[in-house]
């Protein structure tokens, strides 16, 4: 293994496992500098061990990069493979994740992420994904470094270079669009017009700041407007994790999935661990409502991308089927999916 796919490998693992971000952080770094090296000077530092002369470089990313450029198995990388791997599938949640051909909801470090486009698009087409939508934050959402129209419009400069050196992986444009209060969009219309994928979610007044009714007519305005394509983690529960837990914001579910099924809008099945939204008893009401469904990590990291199985999981618990989950469509139907509105 090359030492820098070591590092990567590692990175990715730590980010799977759900370790401290600064963790993961630190091999992303590594691996960074190490790609940036002539080869010759990799190989003199590896000889002479004065990688950690390096800014970037540690005791631990060294130990890694050095084991693996001596053909070896980094120790420290073994110990991960051996304990993070994910808990075994049921043959039906197995085979809906086996079904699932990318994700639609993915961020970078071009809002609240924390690698740039390029590493979560290889790590997406390493694990199998045949595309993925990046789906970085609206302006509205600032602590989250929301795009702004100019910068948005300078990310999908870059996904259109990126494209050609990709295939045949495939990326898609998209957004992780804020619905505002009273049930708009944030953002440049003309903007949003021109990506893939819109997925609107709701970010503000949560965990019962806001009544059912009032939240309901909310999410409605936004299912009815027809750039969405995805309602993204619709109660913004949080159940573990760092930033705590939140409860589920009340919302007629009655009413929006059957807006959504209406709509063709897919309801999303959001795999984050902190979110599992939606829960079990509103899933198996959005299958029963004939809503489509889009299973998406939510990924803020690449090794998040591999979180597919716990939404899997769920959805087949609840009676999903690979027919009604948007990603495990060929991508053509998929694509004539999200062009339904023009």
């Amino acid at each position: 293994m090359h030492p820098v796919d070591a590092l990567r490998r590692t990175a990715f693992l730590l980010e799977r496992s759900q370790a401290p971000a600064h963790r993961a952080g630190a091999f992303r770094r590594a691996a960074l500098v190490l790609a940036g090296l002539a080869d010759d000077e990799l190989a003199r530092r590896l000889r002479e061990g004065t990688l950690t002369e390096l800014a970037g470089i540690g005791p631990r990313t060294a130990s890694v990069a050095t084991a693996a450029a001596a053909g070896e198995v980094p120790a420290y990388l073994a110990d991960l493979e051996a304990g993070s791997a994910p808990e075994p599938l049921e043959p039906a949640a197995r085979a809906l994740l086996g079904a699932l051909r990318g994700d639609l909801h993915a961020h970078t470090d071009w809002s609240d992420g924390g690698s740039p486009v390029e590493e979560m698009a290889a790590t997406a087409a390493e694990i199998g994904h045949e595309y993925l939508a990046i789906t970085d934050h609206s302006p509205r959402l600032r602590v989250a470094n929301g795009l702004s129209s100019a910068r948005l419009e300078q990310q999908l400069d870059l996904l259109d270079r990126l494209r050609e050196p990709l295939a045949p992986f495939v990326l898609l444009s998209g957004i992780e669009v804020d619905i505002t209060d009273d049930g708009g969009l944030d953002g440049d219309r003309d903007l949003l017009d021109r990506l893939d994928v819109v997925v609107a979610s709701v970010h503000s007044r949560l965990g019962g700041r806001s009544s059912a009714q009032a939240m309901t007519q909310r999410m409605l305005a936004a299912v009815a407007d027809p750039r969405v394509d995805v309602l993204g983690h619709c109660t913004g529960r949080l159940v573990t994790g760092d930033r705590g837990q939140r409860a589920e914001a009340p919302f007629g579910a009655a009413a929006v999935f059957a807006a959504c099924a209406e709509r063709g809008v897919a309801v999303e099945v959001n795999s984050r661990p902190e979110r599992l939204d939606p829960p079990r008893r509103l899933l198996r009401q959005a299958v029963e409502a004939g809503c489509l469904l889009s299973i998406d990590t939510d990924a803020h990291a690449p090794g998040q991308l591999a979180w597919q199985h716990l939404g899997a999981a769920r959805a087949a618990e609840c009676g999903a089927s690979a027919e009604q989950v948007v990603d495990a469509w060929p991508l053509e139907r998929l694509r004539e999916w999200l062009r339904r509105a023009g």
